[in-house]
């Protein structure tokens, strides 16, 4: 698609659906390293970027309240690094926010990735709390949110992490995690997506995005920004917005059984 066109659909998409409050990231570089961080509250998002940027820059959520409901942006310098290269960390909102809806939530997911056609994604990490007896309900919601809007193309470029290993003993977690590995998140790693512990600190984090660092190709797009902009979709007709509504009518006819149940 000849970049012309590409812009002109991307202006229009946005303005179909960008509010006045809604953060984009209007500050980026052409040669930042730009990190999306996702998964469900509570999994710890907000502690792996502060531990990675090195102090306090985004709210920690301490009970099942969620604390992400805009999008932030972390940024710290590339170590070692002389050409001034920066490492941007974007926090997400999950789809099991507290105060908004999912469909808000995926609103404002859309409108940060279709912002800007030129801004390429390094790499995407998904945070699963292996404290988490089951990955059911959801957690589970969120993770195939998470595959719709990045596709299967951009897999090989996530990082799949799992977080909070204090909270469990070393053999009840290596068996969650070869779970995980042999049934939720087989398909994605042999679509390239990797595996990684996150331990809560500073060097974990980084061992963590070094497997990013390490790939040098990055995303050329992810699912719903090629469904935005190039194919010039309205987000309910992305395959994140299908699987959505999916979900939300799949909670309505078990709210419909259980009130004819009460009926009966």
């Amino acid at each position: 698609m000849p970049k012309r066109t590409k812009t002109k659909n991307r202006k229009k998409t946005i303005d179909s659906i960008k509010r006045v409050d809604d953060v984009v990231f209007k500050d980026w570089r052409p040669n930042d390293i730009i990190i999306p961080v996702m998964g469900p509250t509570g999994v710890g998002k907000s502690t792996f970027i502060n531990f990675a940027v090195g102090k306090d820059t985004t709210p920690v959520g301490h009970d099942l309240q969620s604390c992400t409901q805009h999008i932030n942006h972390a940024i710290c310098a590339l170590p070692g690094d002389s050409s001034g290269r920066r490492v941007v960390l974007v926090d997400l909102p999950s789809f099991d926010d507290t105060f908004l809806s999912d469909t808000e939530i995926l609103r404002r997911i859309a409108v940060w990735l279709a912002s800007s056609d030129d801004m390429k994604l390094a790499g995407v990490l998904y945070l699963h709390d292996i404290s988490e007896s089951r990955a059911f309900g959801t957690s589970r919601r969120n993770f195939d949110m998470f595959r719709r809007l990045c596709g299967e193309n951009a897999e090989r470029n996530v990082i799949l992490v799992t977080t909070k290993w204090n909270d469990v003993g070393a053999g009840v977690g290596e068996r969650r995690e070869k779970q995980l590995k042999d049934s939720f998140w087989k398909e994605m790693i042999e679509n390239g997506s990797q595996v990684a512990r996150f331990h809560g600190s500073h060097n974990s984090a980084w061992d963590v995005m070094r497997l990013i660092l390490a790939n040098n190709s990055a995303v050329a797009a992810l699912r719903i920004q090629e469904e935005l902009v190039d194919l010039g979709k309205v987000i309910s007709e992305t395959d994140a917005g299908n699987t959505l509504r999916a979900a939300l009518k799949d909670v309505a006819d078990i709210h419909r059984r259980v009130v004819e149940g009460l009926k009966g």
